[in-house]
């Protein structure tokens, strides 16, 4: 089970559920009828006691929101789906190129720093097994001082490497969870809003109910908008990471004398920075589709961002620390 798989589950429950709007659908159509029932009547008497001409075109609403009742799942969500499919279809291809690009400059990236201490006679020993045994049957008895150094300096460095290898497994892990969790809450609003869909319209015939279904319409693709949104972000942290990655690969093929230690710090850094962003989807999206009665949806997430931003700089920080102090403590 991975994290795309996750998603593909996702998907796969939303669609199993569409099936449910049927459901509502009866309950739906008798609140419908009992609305266009009144709505007509009292439209019908007010043009009579005014001696007016009745207007009919007005009178064709509720039935029109009826067939969309009658035929929902086909009608209403079939057209808004293949409308805004093509979008997220749009904004997936695009992360999967970027991804790609990713993953292949980082193993450029990785091959290129490894070679880098390879070629180095002060460092080559740190990363290359056959250095290391060659160095040491060169020293003898006398030069225990300095083989006992050796030891330190190769444990040293992989438990450099291996600290910040958790780190950067850990961020990526919480910045695929933060993804997760805006799909899984993507996918609950979008079921509930489809489920009771039928029950909104049908609300909507009666007067004083009216912009029912213009806040169902909006809040449903705003949240629809939600995954291309994330596809896009996601794109451009990818994107940024592409540009770092090539920068590393620039420096260790022209530079023998770049760090590549502060580039990992900045990458922790930017993963922090895109966990946050996350959740600032619901907010962006928003602005898309200007959606009434979303507003505290997008508060409560921002929220939990900054709470779960503070959560992983703090694990962060002490997990850094207690290894410096044991580290000193040696």
């Amino acid at each position: 089970m991975t994290f795309d798989n996750l998603h593909q589950i996702l998907q796969s429950l939303y669609a199993d559920m569409m099936p449910l709007c049927g459901d509502m659908a009866g309950v739906a159509k008798g609140i419908a009828g009992l609305g266009a029932l009144f709505y007509v009547a009292h439209r019908v008497w007010q043009s009579l006691s005014r001696a007016e001409q009745i207007d009919v075109y007005p009178l064709l609403r509720p039935f029109a929101i009826g067939l969309c009742i009658m035929f929902f799942p086909t009608i209403v969500l079939g057209t808004i789906n293949g409308v805004l499919s093509p979008i997220v279809q749009g904004t997936n291809k695009m992360l999967t190129t970027q991804t790609f690009d990713m993953n292949t400059y980082r193993a450029q990236k990785d091959k290129l720093e490894y070679e880098a201490l390879r070629r180095n006679p002060e460092t080559a020993y740190l990363v290359d097994n056959q250095v290391f045994d060659e160095q040491l049957e060169q020293l003898g008895i006398m030069d225990a001082p300095q083989i006992a150094g050796m030891y330190v300096e190769r444990g040293m460095y992989s438990l450099k490497k291996t600290v910040q290898n958790f780190f950067r497994e850990l961020l990526e892990l919480l910045f695929q969870a933060a993804a997760l969790v805006i799909d899984v809450i993507r996918t609950f609003f979008l079921i509930v809003l489809a489920i009771l869909g039928p029950i909104a319209f049908a609300l909507s015939v009666w007067d004083g109910f009216q912009s029912t279904l213009t806040q169902w319409l909006t809040r449903y693709v705003t949240v629809y908008l939600w995954l291309p949104v994330s596809d896009i972000f996601s794109c451009i942290l990818a994107r940024i990471q592409v540009l770092m990655l090539q920068n590393d690969i620039t420096e260790l093929q022209n530079n023998p004398a770049y760090s590549i230690d502060a580039s990992n710090a900045v990458y922790i850094v930017f993963m922090l920075i895109g966990i946050i962003g996350y959740f600032t989807i619901p907010s962006v999206a928003g602005w898309i589709i200007q959606a009434g009665g979303m507003g505290n949806v997008g508060k409560n997430v921002n929220s939990t961002a900054t709470k779960a931003g503070a959560l992983a700089g703090g694990g962060a920080g002490a997990a850094a620390g207690n290894v410096a102090g044991k580290l000193m403590g040696r």
